[in-house]
C-alpha cells in the first residue's frame, strides 16, 4: 500500500518561482477560505485528509494542477504498519 501526500510547502515555492511573490499562510488563508491553523497542518502532516473542495481551492489559488498538488507515496517494501496480518 500507500499513501497520498499534500505537497502544499512544494507548490508555494513553486507559486513564488513562477509569480516572484512569496506567499505565506496567511495570504494563502484569505484567497482560499481555509484557515491557516488548516493550511499549517496540510502542509506537516504526512497524511492530512483533506477533501476535493480544499485541494480545488489550492489548486486554483497557487495556480497548479492536481498532480503537482499531490503525491502518492509507496510504503516502503518492509513496511508492516498497514498489514492485516
Amino acid at each position: 500500500m500507500g499513501h497520498i501526500r499534500i505537497r502544499l510547502r512544494e507548490c508555494m515555492d513553486l507559486y513564488e518561482a513562477r509569480t516572484g511573490f512569496r506567499i505565506t499562510y496567511s495570504d494563502l488563508a484569505n484567497a482560499t477560505g481555509l484557515s491557516v491553523a488548516t493550511l499549517q497542518s496540510i502542509g506537516s502532516r504526512e497524511r492530512y485528509n483533506a477533501t476535493l473542495e480544499v485541494l480545488e481551492r489550492l489548486c486554483n489559488t497557487l495556480g497548479v494542477d492536481p498532480s503537482e498538488l499531490i503525491a502518492w507515496i509507496p510504503d516502503r517494501p518492509n513496511d508492516d504498519s498497514g498489514s492485516n496480518a
